[in-house]
């Protein structure tokens, strides 16, 4: 009797066509990466984090540019059995500090031109042996080392289902992230029944423009191809005419809401060069019911749109086959549940609004070190709180209509005002801040800064808190407009009323 790997790589692996020859990525620039060259070069790289005392178990962090390298990084990870840790690109010192202390990754890898700012803070902390670099171009001393490094014969770790693959940091609403802890079954589990779902089969083309350091462009797209020895276009970025010329190419678009808005733009988007797709996927931002229909109607083809989040991957989506319905996130993907329930977790019926929980293979395993944040997001039962407003209709399908605990999702990146209120907060002249989400036409939502300052304090401007904080958040979290009122509204009960400013201010940045 055989039993199915339970170690993610031995899925792929078992999965890789026939004739490794078969390419399974091209660059931009026409490098060709072979699924031959794929297993050599994740095989080499998995030996040169072992010479680097990484064993099964230990944590690998790393921030580097989207490249072929850094792909296969993620690769040796799963084969020897350590959690890999992707950090978005735009993480500044203060964030890495608290990633670090927190995850005591035995080997952290960064950007060359981070390596002074960050290295002193990697060097600090005792659980920290090695700080690799990794460039965009295949430079650094990751690949130093790896040319050090003896070929050798690298058995794939045996593991658990339920042994960490990797862990996602999300934002925290009190201000401290969370990492979300990935299983090789929640992600194998997952890779399958949406790769499925979506009718890959090895014949198909992916374009590849999104990031690596995020579920979307890590584990949905590629996990996508790799479970079926299908071939993706690897692109360093989205940009839409690049993107339309290379539609001949291809069978598959994977993007958030703003690569259509921006392919929306383009003159050359046209139903005869969107013809050779065969599907084009939207996710990780809420994609409005008035892209949908443009899209359709400038292409004649309707987006596919699903739900997902760090913690569960994939968990709904519009069907490959039958009505793709605009504004909603489709019915459950096969094998998983969702309900939709009151504040107490009693289950709502049809069309009530309510908050959406779900189960299923996918979903995590809990947050790291965190474990009265765990239990407070799981019910007894085992159904984790998305934090979601949502209802399902009579065909099942799963309308997300609002999110819980004002979360702001910009460029498809989610933030949490907390983080940014306590940094504004904890600046000299700033009495008191709201942060708030607004329509934006590029990044679905912007951060917006709504703050009370000290009277008498002429050098607090938009720009000075706006410089004050670009050091320590991430480029998508600093906010993006600053306005100074004399008071925040409040309810009789003092919360701030976020909504009305909300409504206030939603037309900020219409053109």
């Amino acid at each position: 009797m055989t039993h199915a790997p339970t170690n993610l790589f031995d899925l792929f692996r078992s999965r890789f066509p026939s004739d490794r020859s078969k390419p399974f990525l091209t660059t931009e620039k026409g490098r060709i990466i072979s699924y031959e060259a794929l297993e050599d070069i994740s095989g080499h790289m998995a030996a040169c984090l072992r010479d680097h005392d990484v064993q099964k178990g230990d944590r690998v962090a790393v921030q580097v540019d989207k490249s072929p390298e850094a792909l296969c990084l993620y690769l040796a990870c799963l084969r020897i059995g350590a959690i890999f840790i992707p950090l978005n690109t735009a993480y500044r010192t203060g964030e890495i500090g608290y990633f670090l202390s927190d995850a005591e990754p035995v080997v952290f890898i960064c950007r060359p031109e981070d390596e002074k700012a960050f290295a002193p803070i990697a060097e600090g902390l005792p659980a920290v042996r090695h700080c690799l670099t990794l460039s965009v171009d295949g430079q650094g001393s990751v690949m130093e080392a790896l040319a050090r490094t003896e070929k050798r014969a690298i058995e794939t770790a045996p593991t658990n289902p339920d042994d960490l693959a990797a862990i996602c940091y999300t934002s925290g609403t009190t201000g401290r992230s969370k990492g979300a802890m990935l299983s090789h079954k929640n992600l194998g589990s997952n890779a399958d029944v949406i790769s499925n779902f979506w009718g890959f089969s090895a014949e198909d083309v992916l374009i590849h423009a999104l990031p690596i350091f995020h579920v979307h462009g890590l584990f949905v797209a590629t996990h996508c191809v790799l479970c079926h020895g299908a071939s993706m276009i690897f692109l360093p970025k989205f940009e839409a005419e690049t993107v339309i010329s290379l539609f001949d190419k291809a069978t598959v678009l994977m993007g958030v809401p703003t690569f259509y808005t921006r392919l929306l733009q383009s003159p050359n988007l046209t139903p005869a060069h969107c013809a050779p797709i065969r599907v084009f996927i939207s996710g990780s931002a809420p994609l409005l019911a008035e892209t949908h229909t443009a899209f359709e109607t400038v292409t004649g083809q309707k987006i596919l749109e699903r739900y997902g989040m760090s913690e569960i991957a994939m968990h709904c989506s519009n069907p490959l086959h039958g009505d793709r319905v605009p504004g909603t996130v489709g019915p459950v993907l096969p094998g998983s549940a969702v309900r939709i329930c009151d504040d107490n977790g009693q289950p709502l019926g049809v069309n009530e609004i309510g908050v959406l929980e779900v189960k299923g293979p996918n979903v995590f395993q809990g947050y790291w070190r965190m474990p009265e944040k765990t239990k407070e997001e799981f019910r007894e039962d085992g159904w984790f709180i998305t934090g979601d407003i949502a209802k399902i209709d009579e065909k099942g399908y799963v309308h997300i209509v609002g999110r819980a605990k004002d979360l702001i999702i910009s460029g498809g990146f989610n933030v949490y005002p907390k983080e940014v209120e306590l940094l504004l907060d904890s600046l000299d002249s700033v009495v008191e801040s709201a942060v708030i989400g607004i329509p934006h036409p590029d990044f679905g939502e912007a951060v917006v800064a709504i703050v009370i300052k000290e009277a008498d304090s002429p050098k607090v401007t938009e720009a000075s808190l706006q410089d004050a904080v670009k050091d320590q958040l991430a480029r998508f979290k600093q906010p993006k407009k600053v306005i100074f009122l004399e008071e925040l509204p409040r309810n009789s009960m003092g919360k701030v009323q976020k909504a009305t400013m909300r409504d206030h201010y939603k037309d900020l940045f219409k053109k």
